[in-house]
């Protein structure tokens, strides 16, 4: 439980700047969501208005938004103060006609979608966990899968951003469709997300089957039929003995019929499962082809379950998607490394889309996700021979996750890395959005 002192007094010191009263919390110590990262920040705010947002953003010489604290590597750090919109978590708007959402910049998607939904609305894509927050999602190029669906922040039609003198800029497809190319992913750096308007779709019932042992052959020439066979599909493995242990097929309820009892050789689970078949699946969304709600199925993990601290790590790499199978058994050559190390390891795909900083920039892409047992100085050694086994088909890491890559091999990869540092100069030109994790990797 954290501890929070609320400030009382009519205003708040931060060096020499006095700011509007607002809920300093010094939870001690504080963490990422998984543990593995203790945050540096000298000071912690959450605002309880965009107007003391807004000062504090103004008056902090150094400053970095918070999430949900789903980054297990130190992209939302900072030495000197971080702040977070958590207390700012409403739906503001629907507009039906135009087929939008509008919120507040702390909503998570646990607390928006029902609301949508009963609008009679669905976003196109949601993550495996929906308790992590809507901007920070966008910002990291964070996604779900479906070779039809983009990642999360391809649902952005505009944001609000406060930026380094305080000020709200907007960006929006309609006013300035090729700064906002920029603006979504922008990893923090531009400023505050204050604002977002999400596209949307008609409502829809979803069906979940879970399919179990496919052999890793069955890809060789199946690949794209296996990965494309739903709205959303997942194949997970351990890497041990060329077995993909389940493969997630999530389809829209009315093109499921009768489940067919195999699926490229694996069979038709009996069952409810967790990912880690040990593990029970309370926790996880329904199953067995029992039709629901679209925010309901296509996570992997309820919105009810409210996760405590994991002890894990994650790291995940993007491949292009014609590079899919070559890439799987590039890693499969690790597996004895591999395996003792992990706890379960996900395949999903992406198409591709127009924001800078995404890592499907103008590419459809394979995403091999890796959750790892909570050894860091074991995973750090296996990071570099994974990037080596994928560096030829130009493997680029997910922005909130564990990853080793040499920065001038990453900047290369990133053709329109130029574009944001132009735009990131533009509106925080002094770099107060700037941390180490921007500096090493951009600059």
């Amino acid at each position: 439980m954290n501890k929070r002192t609320f400030i009382k007094s009519s205003s708040l010191m931060l060096g020499s700047a006095f700011l509007p009263k607002m809920i300093l919390a010094n939870d001690t110590p504080r963490t990422n969501w998984a543990g593995n990262l203790r945050y540096s920040a000298k000071q912690y705010f959450e605002p309880q208005t965009i107007a003391e947002a807004q000062e504090l953003v103004k008056k902090a010489p150094i400053i970095r938004g918070l999430g949900s604290r789903h980054s297990f590597n130190s992209i939302a750090d900072t030495p000197a103060t971080q702040i977070s919109l958590k207390l700012m978590q409403k739906v503001l708007s629907i507009d039906k006609a135009n087929k939008e959402v509008t919120i507040e910049g702390g909503a998570t998607y646990g607390q928006i979608c029902k609301e949508i939904h009963e609008a009679g609305f669905a976003l196109a894509n949601l993550a495996s966990l929906p308790h992590i927050s809507v901007a920070g999602a966008c910002s990291t190029g964070t996604h779900g899968s479906g070779v039809k669906n983009g990642n999360l922040a391809t649902s952005v039609r505009a944001l609000d951003i406060i930026t380094a003198n305080g000020d709200i800029v907007s960006f929006s497809k309609n006013e300035n469709n090729d700064a906002l190319k920029g603006a979504v992913v922008a990893l923090g750096g531009l400023g505050i997300v204050s604002k977002m308007t999400l596209a949307l779709q008609d409502t829809f019932e979803m069906k979940q089957l879970v399919y179990q042992n496919m052999p890793m052959s069955a890809l060789e020439k199946n690949f794209e039929s296996i990965v494309s066979n739903g709205y959303s599909v997942s194949l997970f493995t351990d890497w041990r003995n060329k077995n993909v242990n389940q493969v997630w097929l999530k389809k829209r309820s009315e093109d499921v019929s009768t489940p067919d009892a195999e699926y490229f050789g694996a069979k038709l689970a009996t069952r409810n499962l967790h990912p880690l078949e040990d593990l029970s699946a309370e926790n996880c969304t329904g199953q067995m082809g029992v039709s629901g709600p679209w925010y309901e199925r296509m996570p992997h993990f309820r919105m009810g379950f409210t996760p405590s601290s994991g002890k894990e790590l994650q790291s995940e790499y993007f491949v292009p998607f014609e590079h899919g199978y070559k890439a799987m058994m590039a890693i499969e050559k690790l597996h004895e490394k591999v395996s003792p190390h992990l706890f379960i390891s996900e395949i999903r795909t992406m198409t591709g889309d127009d924001l800078w900083m995404s890592a499907n920039y103008h590419q459809p892409s394979v995403a091999f996700h890796f959750t790892w047992k909570q050894d860091w100085n074991a995973v750090k050694q296996l990071l570099p021979l994974i990037e080596a086994q994928l560096a030829p088909f130009n493997a680029r890491p997910h922005w909130g996750k564990l990853f080793t890559m040499n920065p001038k091999k990453l900047q290369s990869l990133i053709k329109p890395l130029p574009q944001f540092k132009e735009l990131l100069a533009t509106y925080d030109p002094k770099g107060k959005f700037r941390n180490p994790f921007i500096q090493q990797n951009l600059y």
